[in-house]
């Protein structure tokens, strides 16, 4: 485990960068935000990150209280990662950070990678209320838990349930509403999303 180094400055936004400023940090906390994750799947989906990189790391938000470790029961007998209280508190932090990055996505390059969860944190600032939604992308599925206080807020595959909505969308109209170009509502009247579903959510967005 690496010592914690320090900004050595008395501000709470020094003190945040001392815990959670390295490289890859707030990217593991992103994929960990979809809930308990393998340390074989991690690294599978942070495309770039080395072996011992992504150990040192774990380690360091495991002492700083940000994530856990334990062991799945029987047959699954395997360890997996997942975030504390403190660490899921950092959804809102990846947010605004997303928000903010909207206009530095620009074109997407040939080296960078893509998974379809990474859609996740944009469509979950583009809904309002509460709900399970499932997201039909080229790439693949994934679903989120809209409004969740606690636990996961989004997961890969399909919805665990019936979701309130069912959103088919394809990735360019994914990639202009995470880069800021179009509004969910917007791509919904425009018929770029296919909205279905009889839960709450599914009946505000067709009468957007």
């Amino acid at each position: 485990m690496s010592p914690r180094r320090s900004y050595d400055q008395y501000c709470s936004a020094a003190r945040a960068l001392d815990v959670v400023g390295d490289r890859w940090t707030l990217l593991i906390v992103r994929e960990l935000l979809a809930g308990p994750r393998r340390y074989t799947d991690l690294h599978a989906d942070l495309p770039g990150v080395s072996t011992d990189v992504l150990a040192s790391r774990l380690k360091d938000m495991e002492r700083d209280g940000l994530a856990t470790r334990r062991r799945l029961p029987p047959p699954g007998a395997a360890y997996v990662y997942e975030l504390t209280a403190r660490g899921s508190a950092l959804l809102p932090v990846l947010q605004a950070l997303g928000a903010w990055g909207e206009g530095e996505l620009g074109e997407r390059r040939p080296t960078d990678a893509v998974r379809a969860h990474w859609f996740a944190l944009p469509l979950l600032r583009a809904l309002e209320g509460e709900g399970l939604v499932e997201v039909r992308l080229e790439e693949g599925r994934f679903h989120l838990r809209v409004g969740a206080e606690d636990g996961p807020v989004y997961g890969d595959g399909p919805a665990p349930g019936e979701p309130d909505a069912l959103l088919s969308l394809d990735t360019a109209t994914c990639t202009a509403i995470g880069r800021g170009e179009l509004t969910l509502a917007d791509a919904v009247r425009a018929g770029r999303v296919g909205v279905t579903g009889e839960g709450t959510l599914a009946k505000a967005l067709r009468e957007t």
